[in-house]
């Protein structure tokens, strides 16, 4: 099933596309990640787990204090999170129960890992969404802001990602959503969901 067509709200979002794996559904729409409600919401977080600009600056300042609190327990336990890995905390003030911050990489030249642990940040949101009993997620496109990953490549890495999860047995999730913050990065991401559909039917 997919759906591409003019949904719109003033509040969260422009435009979605849906796509259905199975019996869940993967999704785009351009809005505000802090607004759509979901079980659990990715974060691009810093390796330091304190809070920074972007989508995770925006995530802190809606959510309010207690996420950080519980940011400071985890960093008194594990030190640092590495890219590619993520760990959870409540919500706070955010329409959501979760907050999963996962660290993206810091993009080079694409031949040091980066593909690996930018899918990895995916996988580990997907897996801690079931751990956590999560049935619903929202993510953001990691690293594609000050880590430069490209908007492009990055895509790909995504879209592929949660595809190949949402299509296997592993997860409970029903449904992921990626919530892009303009039209350019919905066009981008819309194009490399729409090239993985043959393989997702074959």
């Amino acid at each position: 099933m997919v759906f591409v067509g003019p949904k719109y709200n003033a509040v969260m979002w422009q435009a979605e596309l849906e796509i259905g794996i199975r019996d869940r559904e993967l999704s785009l729409v351009i809005g505000d990640i802090t607004k759509i409600p979901a079980d659990a919401i990715g974060n691009a977080a810093n390796s330091r787990l304190a809070g920074g600009g972007g989508v995770d600056g925006a995530i802190h300042r809606a959510g309010g204090p207690a996420i950080m609190q519980e940011l400071v327990q985890i960093r008194a336990r594990i030190g640092q999170c590495l890219a590619g890995d993520a760990v959870a905390t409540s919500a706070g003030k955010l329409p959501a129960q979760w907050v999963i911050h996962t660290v993206g990489p810091v993009y080079g030249d694409g031949r040091r890992g980066e593909p690996a642990a930018l899918r990895s940040c995916y996988e580990r949101c997907l897996e801690l969404s079931d751990e956590l009993g999560a049935r619903t997620l929202t993510l953001p496109a990691i690293s594609t802001g000050v880590y430069g990953y490209p908007m492009d490549l990055a895509a790909k890495v995504a879209v592929g990602a949660v595809a190949s999860k949402l299509s296997g047995d592993e997860t409970r999730v029903k449904r992921v959503t990626f919530v892009l913050f303009d039209d350019t990065a919905f066009r981008v991401f819309a194009a490399a969901t729409l090239d993985i559909m043959p393989t997702l039917a074959s």
